[in-house]
């Protein structure tokens, strides 16, 4: 009896830690400095600067010192966010109950990929800072359509950001976002699930098994923490460094990828490809595509274009996809990254015919 009693009294324990920290996490990085910039850009209609070319036309040609420049920027944005995106990537292996995660999130079906879209909007983080979070929920066997929802969910529907947007690009943007935003996040969660293989959910089901069976659900809180810091360690070395690497080359690639920004870019049908395609693979911080989008329409871009980068720049990237490979097979993600491009796309077209 003490020692069901003793199992009870850590279990809750792991709860109100995991709980503590994910609330003072996200109050202390997101919702409070989101709350106090949402008045900014009321009072402003701007939330600063494009972090891709600043108040210039195009980005700065390919060299070092534009890889170290968008590096250090991106940086500065976001590492909080990394951290706390480690942190709950870690603790969600260390400190939530090995089965809780598979029986909430496990099934493919649409049910486990709405929970996962709806526990992603109180994150509000980007594509990269998600993504230990989406290894840690993989990791617990959250089936792949529910670790796809949440992914994409913590960017396409993040709800600062949508405020954010109402206030700088009107709220016709914001709603054409949102209504869009569903589409992606859930359908694509929902495809991802019926890509799963028996192979894969038999899978799934014995590492659970092994979960179980091995004792992860530990008796001794120094055990716990000492689990914790291992596994935290571990996906840091796993996933900082290629991330790093790709933050590089995609900062110095920036004139590249983005050609110098006019009129002479309006709303032909490849325009409105091409950049679908490139905002699916560029990373930005989290609402980043809101004065990116906003500086590219001041100097007279198409609505066209500007709408396939507001659909595509936030929830994937280069180095987000690099950093949860290991979590997903790999047509998982590649038919992922084509379907972002496509509701680029989408965007794109829709955008022009509504005369956005």
């Amino acid at each position: 009896m003490d020692a069901k009693r003793h199992h009870a009294q850590l279990l809750i324990l792991r709860w109100v830690a995991f709980l503590s920290i994910a609330i003072a996490g996200l109050f202390y990085v997101k919702w409070q400095p989101y709350y106090s910039r949402a008045f900014v850009a009321a009072a402003d209609h701007s939330i600063g600067q494009s972090i891709l070319m600043g108040a210039d036309a195009a980005p700065p040609p390919p060299s070092l010192a534009a890889a170290i420049g968008y590096a250090l920027a991106y940086g500065k944005a976001i590492w909080q966010a990394m951290l706390l995106g480690l942190v709950l990537g870690s603790a969600i292996q260390a400190l939530v109950p090995a089965n809780w995660v598979a029986r909430m999130l496990g099934k493919t079906n649409f049910a486990s990929v709405a929970m996962a879209g709806a526990l992603a909007l109180p994150g509000m983080m980007c594509t990269c800072c998600a993504a230990p979070v989406v290894v840690g929920l993989r990791a617990r066997q959250a089936s792949p359509g529910a670790a796809i929802a949440f992914w994409l969910g913590n960017t396409i529907l993040n709800p600062a950001t949508l405020v954010f947007m109402g206030f700088v690009l009107g709220w016709d943007w914001a709603v054409f976002r949102i209504v869009l935003g569903l589409l992606m996040v859930f359908g694509l969660g929902q495809i991802a699930n019926f890509m799963a293989t028996p192979k894969e959910a038999e899978a799934a089901g014995l590492q659970m098994s092994q979960l179980a069976a091995c004792g992860e659900d530990a008796t001794d809180v120094r055990r716990i923490l000492t689990r914790w810091w291992n596994i935290f360690v571990r996906l840091s070395v796993r996933l900082i460094p290629e991330y790093i690497v790709l933050l590089l080359l995609l900062g110095a690639a920036r004139a590249w990828l983005f050609p110098e920004i006019g009129p002479q870019i309006g709303n032909e049908l490849y325009w409105i490809v091409i950049f679908a395609f490139v905002g699916m693979l560029f990373v930005i911080p989290t609402a980043g595509e809101i004065p990116i989008v906003q500086a590219m329409l001041a100097l007279g871009m198409g609505a066209g274009p500007a709408a396939a980068l507001l659909m595509t720049l936030p929830p994937v990237s280069v180095p987000s996809l690099a950093m949860v490979a290991g979590s997903f097979r790999w047509q998982t993600l590649a038919v992922v990254s084509a379907g972002v491009v496509g509701f680029g796309i989408l965007a794109g077209v829709l955008a022009v015919a509504l005369k956005l």
